[in-house]
């Protein structure tokens, strides 16, 4: 294992946007507690036009708060994580647009949207969520044997959105029937959070686990993906 690593963070910085301010203080606590040196770099959906611009990172995360102003560039950067086993973690936004990228490039559904950037789309894998949960808190319970759950040491936890979309219930059985699987749901039996078979880290959720460092406590996911990044 690597004694440090370089993260990317694939979205558009905003310094208003809480989740922006929770993630470096996510993952500074990552480090102190994994003993690997974190180093990340903002990086602006605008500039990945190709697989050079994010090729030297040791992870990627893609991050809350879009539409991205550029769409092309996240989901490009999610399929390089996908398709070269570089630990990836998307929280949010990230989720979204990770079930997007799958849908189109592994399902073949060439034609999957997102709701907020496409509303009339005919296979909005992504649609409006039938409760919003903007600045909200839920229980989250976390699939035994899945990553996620392994992360925590636990089977619930209680957790902080910010989100208006999630995985629509028309396309959920394809969607997560393999190697996509459903790894996390709340009281209400919705998916809160997928993982990949076969792959080294590559876990996204709709709850934003970075929001713990925002009350100075550690994010079980935040630093699993640490390690993942050093292994």
């Amino acid at each position: 294992m690597r004694s440090g690593v370089t993260i990317g963070l694939v979205g558009d910085y905003n310094e208003s946007v809480p989740a922006h301010q929770a993630i470096p203080l996510a993952l500074r606590r990552a480090a102190e507690i994994s003993g690997i040196a974190v180093e990340f770099e903002w990086v602006p959906t605008g500039e990945i036009s190709s697989v050079g611009r994010i090729s030297r990172f040791d992870g990627l995360w893609c991050v809350p708060a879009s539409p991205y102003r550029s769409m092309d560039g996240a989901l490009l950067a999610i399929r390089h994580a996908r398709e070269a086993a570089i630990p990836f973690l998307g929280t949010c936004g990230g989720f979204q647009h990770a079930v997007v990228e799958y849908a189109r490039n592994v399902l073949g559904w060439a034609d999957a949207e997102h709701a907020e950037t496409a509303p009339d789309a005919s296979r909005a894998v992504i649609s409006p969520l039938e409760c919003a949960l903007v600045e909200a808190t839920g229980t989250v319970r976390l699939f035994p044997g899945s990553r996620i759950a392994a992360a925590y040491g636990r089977e619930e936890t209680t957790e902080g959105y910010s989100c208006r979309y999630g995985l629509n219930p028309a396309f959920q059985a394809a969607l997560v029937a393999g190697p996509m699987r459903a790894a996390a749901d709340d009281e209400t039996g919705e998916i809160r959070a997928v993982e990949l078979d076969d792959h080294p880290f590559f876990v996204a959720t709709l709850f934003q686990p970075e929001r713990a460092a925002l009350k100075g406590q550690a994010a079980p996911l935040v630093s699993a993906f640490a390690r993942a990044c050093a292994a």
